[in-house]
């Protein structure tokens, strides 16, 4: 799976935001360079520095995006099957240590943001719960030890 990547339409219509907003970046950092450079001596310009030091920074991110848009798989939600977790559902868990219940969907790297609960599908809780299904009892190797959960639900984004 390397080298691809697998976006749900709004992962995709963000990813595609955001770049739209860097290159924006871009060139207002050309701007500032520009200014700064018609200040005189570049070797003490802290300004210029600063300014050509971003610009690395946004083109690199730039091509970062570019790349993840130009690999990027658009899920299908149709083509999976209904309550198993895949790349793209929305799972609620029963942790069976002290019965919280958490809900997280399972996304790609590039769409990752645990503060909306969207987890990696590269982590290990997502990687120890592909292919289950709802009523199911799985066991997952965490980091801080293994733990169990029940999956309560799982669906999928419209």
């Amino acid at each position: 799976m390397p080298g691809e990547t697998f976006l749900t339409r709004q992962g995709y219509v963000k990813l595609r935001d955001d770049l739209t907003a860097l290159k924006e970046r871009r060139g207002h950092l050309a701007g500032e360079i520009k200014e700064a450079a018609e200040k005189g001596d570049l070797k003490e310009n802290a300004e210029y520095h600063a300014a050509k030091e971003e610009q690395q920074k946004v083109q690199g991110r730039i091509n970062e995006l570019e790349e993840k848009l130009r690999s990027a798989q658009i899920l299908d939600e149709t083509a999976v099957p209904a309550g198993e977790v895949r790349i793209g559902a929305t799972v609620v868990l029963k942790d069976l240590s002290d019965g919280e219940r958490a809900t997280y969907t399972l996304v790609d790297s590039a769409e990752a943001d645990f503060a909306k609960g969207k987890i990696s599908v590269r982590s290990p809780l997502s990687e120890g719960l592909l292919g289950h299904k709802v009523g199911e009892t799985v066991e997952v190797k965490l980091p801080s030890g293994p733990a169990k959960f029940k999956i309560e639900k799982v669906s999928r984004e419209a």
